[in-house]
């Protein structure tokens, strides 16, 4: 894979802090493409083949990753958090976080408190599940003074301190964030890689802010650019080492076709669209269903109604400190991804929604 991919989910940047990786993407996209269009909550875009008279395309990652907000600081010199997009406190007992200081990136380590059984022992309450917010971070501050005089503050970003391990066969990446980095990453080589020589649309490739909280830099985006389509590139939760379904995802087995999920049943044309692009090349790909939900559902609702589809990267364990993606499926989400940007035009566009 790219190192651009190793960089993006390195940097810091849950939901409402995500200028890192705004910055990040509009470094790497402005070599590239035509404009710079910025959303006014942070969603950055590079237009490809701005003004053709064809329909508006437009692909995007989220750059968001799940983490938590410092809200407060107890005597004791432990931090009080509540969490940032949808986790579960267990998920995150005792795990390595880096409190983000300043603009500069500086960051606070600590660990997420959890009582050893031995000071249990003998208890007869039986162990209950455990809320985000009542976890504490423990950074070694001997009290709150002290905590404040390393420089925690009340609304600064947490996140898990990424330990980015490759495989021992060298085609899996274990990772935070690569949901939705993956998706950030995608767009930029999509950028650097598609000539305008080569669309017949206006293609704007870019990602969306504070998805994890939801959707809601989708939602001004797409009120910016008004796309025809929109294409979501994001990692989907495989169920695979726990048993699951035809239909819960595989890593290793392809694109995830994100047919259902509670707020964006898949049009029946645009499925039939990349169903028929994928087997014309072999494009491996599984039919993917979701309890939950992309930038897709917040933008087919956009602008009197916008054709969307969801490209899923298959990953296990995400909204976790660490998930996996295997290099074969980033290969297969790529092809896809390629291909039907190149077939979008009026006529193409006009067919998938003559087929409802």
């Amino acid at each position: 894979m790219d190192k651009l991919y190793r960089e993006l989910v390195d940097l810091p940047g849950v939901s409402s802090f995500e200028k890192p990786i705004k910055d990040y993407m509009r470094e790497h996209l402005a070599p590239y493409v035509e404009e710079i269009v910025e959303g006014r909550l942070g969603s950055v875009f590079g237009v490809i083949n701005k003004g053709y008279n064809g329909p508006k395309v437009m692909i995007a990652g989220h750059m968001d990753e799940v983490g938590a907000i410092v809200t407060g600081i107890e005597k004791t010199g432990l931090i009080k958090i509540t969490n940032l997009g949808g986790v579960h406190g267990d998920v995150f007992l005792s795990q390595h976080f880096d409190i983000i200081i300043n603009d500069e990136l500086e960051t606070i380590p600590g660990v997420t408190a959890s009582k050893p059984p031995h000071l249990s022992r003998g208890s007869k309450e039986a162990p209950k599940k455990i809320e985000f917010n009542k976890l504490r971070i423990d950074i070694g501050a001997d009290d709150k003074e002290h905590a404040e005089k390393l420089g925690v503050k009340i609304g600064q970003q947490v996140v898990p301190h990424n330990n980015f391990t490759v495989s021992k066969d060298g085609k899996k990446f274990f990772s935070k964030a690569w949901d939705d980095r993956f998706g950030c990453g995608i767009s930029l080589e999509i950028a650097r890689d598609i000539k305008k020589e080569d669309l017949e649309c206006e293609l704007y490739v870019g990602a969306t802010v504070q998805e994890e909280v939801g959707l809601r830099g989708a939602k001004t985006a797409a009120g910016l650019i008004k796309p025809d389509v929109f294409i979501a590139v994001d990692c989907s939760p495989c169920a695979d080492s726990f048993e699951g379904d035809d239909v819960s995802g595989k890593i290793g087995k392809g694109f995830l076709l994100r047919f259902y999920d509670p707020r964006a049943i898949m049009h029946q044309g645009m499925k039939e669209f990349i169903i028929n692009a994928a087997e014309e090349d072999g494009i491996k790909f599984q039919y993917y269903k979701s309890m939950g939900g992309t930038d897709a559902a917040r933008i087919q609702l956009a602008n009197g109604g916008t054709l969307v589809a969801t490209i899923g990267m298959p990953a296990r364990y995400i909204h976790s400190t660490t998930s996996m993606i295997s290099i074969d499926d980033y290969k297969e989400v790529k092809k896809i991804a390629y291909k039907i940007i190149k077939m979008f035009n009026h006529k193409t566009v006009e067919q998938i929604k003559a087929n409802v």
